[in-house]
């Protein structure tokens, strides 16, 4: 007898960034991976085959590795619809246990890639991304693939607006309306990215809302070339210079070097530049009832931005805010939500 969850479809929010791609699974469950692909086989043989770090799977007659290894830099403009973005998408789906499995998806794109700034939606853009996530990718392990049957792109950080209006009880599903009815910006750091969406009697006010190219890979590359600079060094692995900013030192030759300030430098500039935009955007936000900051470079940046609006706010678990409201919106909101 087939499994039920292989015929009918699991809704999945799926925010995948550049930097990590972040689900959200209706009972619950919250996963995030690393955006961390390359094309080509990994080339490693483990020891322990239970214990497989790296994945392959193939699309479009590519191979990917996917997982513990040195990833292809993401940030570059086809990355939202590329074979590299379904290999790591397929990982995650894999991670979550959906293998073998219908899925319907909402996933997001930065907003200026969404809408143009008259308020135009980006078609071309928005049904590629729709598109590039329905193709087929096989996990070269003989697993059976995880199937996108349906799949709706929609803004990422109005993405975290509906999850923020719409609020999940015991006993079923509501709309706050206090939340609704007041303007709300929101503020997401992401990777390459942060977004601006000012909602207000919900209608998007495109004159306060767009993107800035500027995240946490801004910090990656300013680490980078500081321990470049610092040792002497023509490269440098991707992932020795994630563990060097999360762990604020770097291992060379059996050594470990503190590169603290290193770290705090680069913060500091990419938060310079995330606060001279913000002001653009949203000025003092004295007509604002709330700024809420989501994604993930919140979270890393949260000691930076404490105090830039008296009444800002940092979403539960920011850095899921938008994987959340894409399952919500999924659920709730869009035609699927019957099927799903």
């Amino acid at each position: 007898m087939a499994d039920a969850s292989s015929i009918n479809p699991i809704p999945v929010g799926l925010d995948d960034g550049y930097a990590f791609t972040k689900i959200a699974l209706p009972d619950g469950r919250l996963l995030a991976i690393p955006s961390r692909a390359r094309v080509g086989q990994s080339g490693v043989t483990w020891i322990h085959e239970a214990e497989q770090r790296i994945s392959e799977y193939e699309t479009e007659d590519t191979v990917y590795s996917v997982g513990a290894l040195d990833g292809a830099p993401t940030h570059f403009e086809g990355y939202p619809w590329s074979g590299l973005n379904r290999a790591v998408v397929q990982h995650a789906l894999q991670q979550a246990g959906l293998a073998g499995k219908s899925v319907h998806a909402v996933s997001g794109l930065p907003v200026s890639s969404f809408y143009r700034k008259s308020g135009e939606h980006r078609q071309e853009t928005i049904a590629r991304k729709r598109d590039s996530l329905k193709q087929t990718v096989h996990p070269l392990s003989g697993a059976l693939p995880a199937g996108i049957a349906f799949h709706e792109v929609i803004p990422e950080a109005l993405a975290a607006w509906y999850d923020y209006v719409i609020v999940e009880l015991e006993d079923g599903v509501t709309l706050d309306a206090d939340r609704v009815s007041v303007p709300v910006a929101i503020v997401d750091i992401g990777g390459r990215t942060t977004d601006y969406v000012v909602v207000k009697d919900q209608g998007i006010l495109h004159a306060s809302s767009g993107s800035l190219q500027c995240g946490m890979l801004n910090v990656k590359q300013c680490v980078t070339d500081g321990i470049q600079e610092r040792f002497d060094l023509e490269t440098l692995s991707e992932q020795l210079v994630s563990h060097a900013i999360e762990n604020k030192a770097v291992r060379l030759q059996g050594k470990n070097h503190d590169v603290a300030a290193l770290v705090e430098a680069a913060k500091r500039e990419v938060v310079e530049q995330i606060h001279d935009e913000t002001r653009r955007q949203l000025g003092l936000g004295i007509e604002l009832d709330r700024v809420l900051f989501v994604g993930g470079g919140t979270v890393a940046l949260a000691d930076h931005i404490a105090n830039w609006f008296p009444h800002q706010a940092i979403a539960e678990h920011p850095a899921f805010a938008n994987a959340r409201g894409m399952l919500k919106y999924l659920r709730y909101v869009c035609e699927a939500s019957d099927a799903a």
